[in-house]
């Protein structure tokens, strides 16, 4: 089982990282399935798979979905620079964008690195000019267009 030490932390056994390795290969995997992997019973993984969630080391199951298969198209890297008064409100405001796909506070004078997701040119130019500039505190806003991905994190290694 996950154990916590030092208040927030968890320890992880190799049962702990066999099972989420097996989620990150599909999410989908029954308990039963999952226990016939880890040559546990049902119960101990699925108690496993509760205590990780519980604890916050799985923070949710999802689909990943391909962005260009559902008409995406544009996808952009932003670093934008914020006035440290306003950076919290803009993160936040940014965070329920649904262009938005990640958002991320950087070191550096005030920095949030963004990813976006757009249909094509023409709506992440919208994006920009209706949602993003008018923001109060934006002081620049750097854009790189993304040619082509060779890898996408989906889960971690462990």
């Amino acid at each position: 089982m996950p154990r916590q030490y030092d208040g927030a932390a968890v320890q992880l056994d190799e049962i702990d990282r066999q099972i989420i390795q097996l989620l990150n290969g599909n999410g989908r995997i029954s308990f039963t399935d999952l226990a016939k992997e880890i040559k546990l019973s049902r119960v101990a993984v699925q108690s496993r798979v509760h205590s990780l969630v519980e604890n916050g080391v799985i923070e949710c199951f999802t689909a990943v979905v391909n962005p260009e298969k559902i008409g995406l198209h544009q996808s952009a890297f932003f670093n934008v620079e914020v006035e440290p008064k306003h950076l919290q409100k803009v993160a936040e405001t940014l965070a329920k964008d649904p262009a938005v796909s990640s958002l991320y506070h950087m070191s550096g004078p005030s920095k949030l690195h963004m990813h976006g997701l757009f249909k094509d040119n023409e709506e992440m130019e919208l994006f920009l000019k209706e949602r993003l500039y008018p923001l109060p505190g934006i002081m620049s806003v750097d854009c790189q267009i993304l040619l082509k991905r060779y890898k996408s994190r989906i889960g971690m290694k462990l």
